[in-house]
Order: C-alpha cells, then sequence, then structure tokens
C-alpha cells in the first residue's frame, strides 16, 4: 500500500477552526500599521540565492546551513526567502523608489530548514515594519512604538518585555569583536561545540547562546555599550529619551545582538516568558549598511519583524473569534420547493446588504439535522425555509443564541432586520 502522505515536517496545515484568530490577528496589525502611514509592499517567496548570501552573509548558519536554494531549470540559483528584509531592499532599489523616505510593511511565509520545535517551524510566517531614508533615533522609537501599540490591540501588553542595545557603527564593532575574541579564547575550554564554531565566524553570536551552561561565561564577557563609538552612544541615548517621554518601559539588555549581519546601532527583541526557549516574539534594529550592501547608494533603515506562529500561540488559549468572522444567518431549506428557492433567496438578501454573511445548507436533510449544523456554524440567525414559507411569501427567523422568540419575516422585513443586526455589529468594531 502507498504511504499516506503528510505535510513536510516543519510546515503545518492552518485549518479552518484556527483561521479566525489569524485573520483577527492580521487585521489588528494592519490597522495599527495604516495608522501610522505604512504602505504594504508583496515580493516574491523566490529570490536569487546571491540576495540573500550579500545581505545575511555568507559565513551564517542561516545562509550555510537553513536555507531552502535549488538550481531552477535555466540552472540559477534560488532560495526560498529565509527573512523578508532583504527582498524588501532589492524591490525597493530595482524599481527606484530610494530617492525618498519610504515607510513599508509585508507579512507572508519566510523559510528555513531548522529543527522544528513550538513556536520554530520551516514554514513560518512574519509580519515586518521597515523604513528606509530616516537615519535619527526618532523613527527607531516610531517602531517600537508601533510594535508597543500592537500588543494593545492584541491585548497582550502584559505578556512581553523590551529589551534594547546598540551594536554601534561597523568600525566599533570591529575594535569590540577583537576584545570579545581574546576574551573567549582565553576561555575556549568552557565553551560548547556551538559557541566555539561561532567564535572562530561570528563571535557576537555567541552572546546569543541559550546554553544554561555559558550563562555565567557571557554574564562576565566584556559589553558592547562600552565600546561604542561617539556618535552611537548619542543615538543610543536619545532613543532611550524618547522611549522614557512617551512612557514605554524598556529593558537594556548587552548581550541582545542579532542573527543577521546587517544589523548596526539600535537592536531590540520584544520578549516573553510564556512560550519556553522560544521567548521571542518581535526583533529589530537599525540596518544603515544592507542597501549598499546590495549595490545602492548609503541609505539609512531600520525596522523590525514578527512572528506570527508565536504570537498565535500568545492568544490561543480561550480566544473567542469576533462575531465578524462568524456567518450573520445560516439558511435551512426544507422541501424541494425550499431547496429551489432558497439559493436566489440568499443571492437577493447579498445584493441587498453586501456585508452580510450567511451560509445555505447544502446536501439536504432532515429539519433537526440542518439546526444542529446551523447552530454549530455560530450564526445568531437561522433563516427557515420550507413548504409553508415558500407558500406563504415569508421566512422564518429563529435567534439561535438567547432566549428571543422565533418569527416570521417578509423579505423586506427580513432585510431590514439584518441591516439592523449589521449596524450593531459595525458599531461594536
Amino acid at each position: 500500500m502507498s504511504q499516506t502522505l503528510q505535510a513536510i515536517r516543519g510546515m503545518s496545515d492552518l485549518l479552518p477552526d484556527a483561521a479566525p484568530l489569524w485573520q483577527w490577528v492580521e487585521d489588528g496589525v494592519r490597522s495599527v500599521v495604516d495608522s501610522y502611514g505604512y504602505r504594504e509592499i508583496r515580493t516574491p517567496i523566490v529570490e536569487k540565492t546571491e540576495l540573500f548570501k550579500r545581505s545575511i552573509g555568507e559565513v551564517t548558519d542561516i545562509v550555510e546551513k537553513e536555507m531552502y536554494t535549488f538550481d531552477d531549470r535555466n540552472g540559477d540559483s534560488l532560495t526560498l526567502r529565509p527573512e523578508g528584509t532583504a527582498s524588501c531592499v532589492r524591490a525597493l532599489l530595482e524599481h527606484g523608489l530610494l530617492q525618498q523616505p519610504q515607510r513599508l510593511w509585508y507579512r507572508g511565509p519566510m523559510f528555513r530548514h531548522e529543527r522544528p520545535q513550538k513556536g520554530r517551524y520551516r514554514q513560518f510566517h512574519q509580519v515586518g515594519v521597515e523604513s528606509f531614508g530616516l537615519a535619527g533615533p526618532d523613527i527607531d522609537a516610531e517602531l517600537i512604538l508601533i510594535s508597543a501599540r500592537i500588543w494593545r490591540r492584541l491585548g497582550l501588553s502584559d505578556a512581553v518585555t523590551l529589551q534594547l542595545n546598540s551594536l554601534g557603527s561597523s568600525e566599533s564593532r570591529a575594535a569590540y569583536r577583537e576584545v570579545l575574541v581574546s576574551y573567549l579564547r582565553d576561555h575556549a575550554a568552557q565553551l560548547d561545540e556551538e559557541s566555539r564554531q561561532r567564535l572562530e565566524r561570528n563571535p557576537l553570536r555567541v552572546l546569543d547562546s541559550k546554553n544554561p551552561a555559558l550563562a555565567d561565561l557571557i554574564a562576565a564577557a566584556p559589553q558592547l555599550t562600552d565600546h561604542l563609538d561617539s556618535a552611537s552612544a548619542e543615538h543610543f541615548a536619545a532613543l532611550q529619551t524618547q522611549l522614557d517621554s512617551v512612557g514605554i518601559a524598556y529593558q537594556i539588555n548587552p548581550r541582545l545582538v542579532r542573527g543577521l549581519d546587517y544589523y548596526s546601532r539600535t537592536v531590540f527583541e520584544w520578549v516573553t516568558d510564556r512560550l519556553g526557549a522560544q521567548g521571542t516574539v518581535c526583533a529589530g534594529g537599525r540596518f544603515d549598511g544592507l542597501v549598499t550592501q546590495l549595490g545602492g547608494k548609503p541609505v539609512a533603515a531600520c525596522g523590525f519583524a514578527i512572528g506570527l506562529e508565536r504570537l498565535t500561540l500568545l492568544l490561543a488559549d480561550g480566544w473567542q473569534p469576533p462575531a465578524r468572522y462568524l456567518p450573520h444567518a445560516y439558511l435551512v431549506q426544507v422541501g424541494e420547493p425550499a431547496a429551489h428557492s432558497g439559493p436566489l433567496l440568499a443571492e437577493r438578501l447579498r445584493d441587498a446588504l453586501p456585508a452580510l454573511r450567511i451560509q445555505c445548507h447544502c446536501g439536504g436533510g432532515s429539519f433537526k439535522s440542518q439546526l444542529k449544523r446551523a447552530d454549530r456554524s455560530g450564526a445568531p440567525l437561522a433563516l427557515l425555509l420550507g413548504d409553508d414559507e415558500v407558500a406563504n411569501g415569508v421566512i422564518g427567523v429563529k435567534p439561535l443564541r438567547g432566549d428571543a422568540p422565533q418569527q416570521q419575516l417578509t423579505e423586506m422585513a427580513l432585510i431590514a432586520q439584518l441591516r439592523d443586526l449589521l449596524a450593531t455589529e459595525q458599531e461594536e468594531s
């Protein structure tokens, strides 16, 4: 017998019962970024491999071990995007959009061949929010404000904590790297295998180790903030002043580094203690050198990305879909006359009320079985159509939530009642 086909490990299906939570999160994020004047950009899922080698860095785990890379029929090396920023910069350069500041956001799937675990998958979804052409700490603060407002919108302010650091300029970071490497080599015997590899290739990532056995060693390491150039130190101090002025609480984490080589100066993460080891829900910072790395003129840039899988995990317990993700009405159709006239009635209702969500029963069945399906749909109303209703030109209206009595309404009266239902929903949303 042939083996049952299953999804690829680490690439999960989003089933209909889970989709309303994702839609609610995405709607909330979109409404927040829209309110700050950010515009959506959509880029291809597949890019030339060279894009990610140049942006992320060839000697990184992402490029060397985690990317899904293949040759197409023309012999070109292509890669499923492991992150969204490089594609965003490529698009701006290709279409000549960096002559003026840009505030952009995007969403979609990313791909990395990592070990799957709770909150960490091989196909994962991100929302990215990015700004180009603005160099001051005020735009760093705005991005943090956007992320903080997203948490308030989703009811997660108490679940996350903001951590800040500065990586300084490339020159000051290079000087710090020498100091850090010297310290780590003096303690090489205490390093695990992963950290020994990072020491040779990307020593700042040693500071990001999650191995508890290295916690004391990392805590005693030289701090990058003590080696910042003066301009980066002033930028970081100004950012903190702005966050203080708007009441955004934060922690300075001198061990906070980003896994991508293109970051400089400000870096930040929103973290939670409710998801175990995968505690970073949102991460970002400044990447002023990335446009130059990809062939453009120097352009200041900063942004952040939110992992939607982790966000929905934080929200999943006890979450109930708002009414706007459920049908307004379920049309029960019993008997041959109703089966003929029911779909036409539903179409007339949709024409009269374009915002109406009405689900028609299909597949026959008894009145009782159809009513059970109406209840399971989550709709507040069941519209009942049988032989008598068709003959008398009325529709039965049975409330499925609460104790209101059943009614017999003409089509015009039904439209008026449904219009009131839509108005109430609009007011509540």
